[in-house]
């Protein structure tokens, strides 16, 4: 891909959440919403149905429903990356064609799980992604959920084909992300997946950062982004150190019911997470409620 169009894929890229009514189905509405908040905050992209997506708690329709509502909403503003990763090849083809019917800007995916898949199997399922559609194609490696890793003989075959554009780590390792860098060469994305080592990521090679977390304080890794992009190292720094004290905190919650928890505060219901994800309880409140203050409180020293 030229430069003018990888351009697209770097920076602030949120890992969103879906939006659920009262009763727990789709709301389009919240999804929409949600997106013009984002936007109006300055990221540069939105990563649908992933794991803070909740993409595999979802079936195939439903999925769908979220895509196109961004989609909708967002119409071309940002840069759009799908998650179509599912357990049946079949089921992530179609979610692939659809991604590109609907207009996203790019497709993603996990590697199948569950069954301990070998390398050659979990490449073909990738592959047949891959060839489904014109879209280019990220690699999503999180081998804490999926039980594979990534070898680099599996890249070096994967990346044969121009439409792998980059992969999304999600791993401790910013040495793992810089192997990974050079294998795939100059012109070859990554996305920090960390939300806490985003800034390494960063510096160890890095074009863009793909989190969770973004969507509860948006303004803060849009600044850390800013800060880094300038050279101003320190700064950028400083930001992190702050980002990762909220991180801490939230690690402290069930993860995924306090980020909506935390958005809902932001102003956006997307009603709560789906089981068997954990819920919260009334204990939770309290830290709830100081975790939105401190998010607050950063967002109002931004210079």
């Amino acid at each position: 891909m030229s430069a003018s169009t990888t351009d697209k894929f770097k920076g602030v890229i949120v890992a969103m959440n879906s939006c659920y009514d009262s009763e727990g189905n789709i709301s389009t509405t919240a999804v929409k919403k949600l997106t013009r908040f984002l936007m109006d905050k300055g990221v540069d992209g939105l990563y649908v149905g992933g794991s803070t997506g909740e993409g595999l708690l979802q079936s195939s329709d439903e999925r769908k429903q979220v895509l196109e509502a961004v989609l909708e909403e967002s119409q071309k503003a940002v840069t759009v990356i799908a998650h179509v990763g599912t357990l049946t090849t079949k089921e992530s083809v179609d979610l692939a064609i659809h991604a590109e019917k609907a207009g996203a800007d790019a497709l993603s995916a996990v590697s199948p799980f569950y069954y301990g898949y070998r390398e050659e199997s979990v490449g073909k399922h990738w592959m047949r992604i891959v060839d489904s559609t014109e879209l280019p194609f990220i690699i999503y490696h999180i081998p804490s959920t999926t039980g594979f890793s990534l070898t680099p003989s599996l890249l070096k075959e994967m990346i044969k084909s121009p439409k792998v554009i980059g992969i999304k780590i999600t791993t401790a390792s910013t040495f793992e992300l810089q192997q990974f860098k050079v294998m795939g060469g100059p012109g070859f994305m990554l996305f920090n997946g960390p939300d806490e080592q985003f800034l390494a990521g960063r510096i160890m090679g890095a074009d863009a950062g793909i989190g969770g977390t973004y969507g509860i304080m948006p303004e803060l890794f849009v600044s850390l982004e800013r800060e880094y992009r300038a050279g101003r190292i320190a700064e950028a720094q400083q930001l992190q150190y702050t980002i990762n004290d909220i991180i801490a905190d939230l690690l402290q919650l069930p993860v995924y019911a306090a980020l909506k928890a935390l958005v809902k505060m932001r102003g956006v219901d997307c009603g709560d997470v789906r089981e068997p994800l954990p819920q919260l309880s009334e204990i939770h409140i309290p830290l709830i409620n100081a975790l939105y203050h401190k998010i607050m409180n950063a967002v109002g020293e931004l210079k």
